[in-house]
C-alpha cells in the first residue's frame, strides 16, 4: 500500500502504522526509565486467558522529541535539515543591541527542540525581532513599547478579556488560532500544544508510542571510578535495567479528524481556517517525520539504537511516498518563515525558582502536550 498525503487527508481516521524494530549489536536493549522504579514491564491480558510481559519502551512524550529530533541536522544543531527549509518555526535568540539593532544573535532554543513548543514562556515573553531591531506596538500611554510575541498571538487569536483568568479566544476566533499557529509554527498543530493561560488546548494529531513484548528484565551494574579521588562518592556500584523482548514494535496514530477540523469553507468564496493545502501539508509533516524515523537504524536513547524491520497498516505492508518540498510550496508561507524572539542574556540566564524554566514560568510536560504530564525523568 502506498501513502500519499491527499490519499490520507481524504481517507478514513485514524490512520494507525505499526513499525517492528529489532535492536543492533546485542539481543538487549534500554528502554525509558524511571525515578525509583526503572523502567516499567506490566502484564497485558490476552484472548487465550494468559498474560503477556510489555515493556514502556518510549511514552508518546518521547516519541514526539524523536520525531521532532529528526527536523534538525543533529542534538546539538538546531537549523532544519534541507527537506524542511521553509517550514516556519520560532527561534529564541539572545545578544547585545547597539544603537537599536542587534548586529550578531546567538541561539538559545527553537520552537521544535524546546518543551511547549509556541507556547513556552522562552517565546511567549520574549520580544520580537523584526530583521534585526526589535519590533514595537503602542503602549496605553501611546508611546512604542516592545512587542512581545504573547502581545502579538493575543491579537491575532483574538483574546478578549486578556490578562484575566477568564481570557479565551471566542468560538468565532478558533479559525484565527489554527492559522495563526500554522503561520508560525505548524510543528505545534502536529504534536499538540497548550495555552493555559488563554484556554487553548489543542490535543496531538500524531500520537505515537514505542513497545516491547514478551519483555523480560535483564539486570546488571556498572561502576564510577574516580581515580584522582576529586569527590566523595569513592567508586560506587550502581544498577542497570535492561531488556530483552520476542518483538519490538512502535504504533503511530495520525488523528485526521482532527486536522480536518482546523479548516473548512463557509461558503464558496470565504475560508475559514486552514484551506485544503495547508491540511495536506500536516498530514505530509507527519508521514515525511515517520518515514525518516522508519528508513534509518534509529538511536532512542544510549543504550537503545533500532532498526526498523517492517511499516504496516493494517496488517499489509505500506510505503510512504511523501515530496515534502511540494508540500511547503503549496502552503503558502511566508517568504521569511523564520521567527525570531529576543531575551536580554541577564533576564534569560537568570537564576529562577525551582521547577520554573529560563524564563521564570513554570512548566510542566516537556513536551507540550495537553494530554498528558510526563515527569521527563525518562528523558534523562
Amino acid at each position: 500500500m502506498n501513502l500519499t498525503p491527499s490519499d490520507v487527508l481524504n481517507g478514513k481516521s485514524p490512520l494507525i502504522l505499526t513499525a517492528k524494530f529489532e535492536p543492533i549489536g546485542s539481543d538487549r536493549f534500554q528502554p525509558a526509565g524511571f525515578p525509583e522504579i526503572g523502567h516499567v514491564i506490566y502484564k497485558a491480558p490476552r484472548e487465550n486467558g494468559t498474560t503477556e510481559n510489555i515493556c514502556i519502551v518510549d511514552s508518546a512524550a518521547s516519541m514526539a522529541n524523536h520525531l521532532e529530533s529528526v527536523c534538525m541536522h543533529g542534538p546539538h544543531d538546531f537549523e532544519l535539515v534541507d527537506d524542511l527549509n521553509g517550514m516556519p518555526y520560532i527561534r529564541c535568540v539572545t545578544g547585545d543591541f547597539k544603537n537599536n539593532t542587534l548586529p550578531e544573535s546567538s541561539l538559545v532554543v527553537t520552537s521544535l527542540t524546546e518543551g511547549h513548543r509556541i507556547a513556552s514562556s522562552y517565546f511567549i515573553e520574549g520580544v520580537m525581532l523584526k530583521g534585526n531591531a526589535k519590533a514595537t506596538r503602542k503602549g496605553k500611554d501611546g508611546k512604542d513599547e516592545p512587542l512581545k510575541l504573547g502581545h502579538y498571538l493575543i491579537e491575532k487569536f483574538g483574546i478578549v478579556l486578556p490578562g484575566s483568568k477568564k481570557a479565551h479566544p471566542p468560538a468565532g476566533k478558533w479559525w484565527n488560532v489554527f492559522k495563526t499557529i500554522f503561520e508560525l509554527d505548524p510543528n505545534s498543530l502536529v504534536h499538540g500544544v497548550l495555552f493555559p493561560q488563554w484556554q487553548i488546548k489543542i490535543p496531538r494529531a500524531l500520537t505515537a508510542h514505542l513497545e516491547a513484548f514478551g519483555a523480560g528484565r535483564v539486570d546488571r551494574s556498572g561502576v564510577k571510578f574516580d581515580r584522582l579521588g576529586k569527590t566523595t562518592s569513592g567508586q560506587p556500584i550502581f544498577a542497570v535495567d535492561d531488556v530483552t523482548a520476542g518483538s519490538i514494535r512502535a504504533t503511530f496514530v495520525l488523528d485526521i479528524s482532527l486536522i480536518r477540523s482546523f479548516g473548512r469553507m463557509k461558503d464558496e468564496k470565504t475560508q475559514l481556517g486552514l484551506s485544503e493545502n495547508q491540511k495536506e501539508f500536516l498530514i505530509a509533516l507527519a508521514l515525511w517525520k515517520i518515514k525518516k524515523l522508519t528508513e534509518n537504524s534509529f538511536r532512542f536513547r544510549s543504550g537503545c539504537y533500532l532498526r526498523c524491520t517492517a511499516l504496516e497498516s493494517c496488517g499489509q505492508k505500506v510505503s510512504i511516498n511523501v515530496d515534502i518540498r511540494k508540500a511547503i510550496n503549496k502552503a503558502g508561507f511566508s517568504d521569511q518563515p523564520i521567527t525570531d524572539v529576543f531575551w536580554k542574556r541577564e533576564e534569560l540566564y537568570r537564576e529562577g525558582a525551582r521547577d520554573t524554566n529560563a524564563a521564570g514560568t513554570s512548566e510542566g510536560d516537556e513536551n507540550g502536550s495537553p494530554d498528558e504530564d510526563d515527569s521527563g525523568a525518562e528523558e534523562g
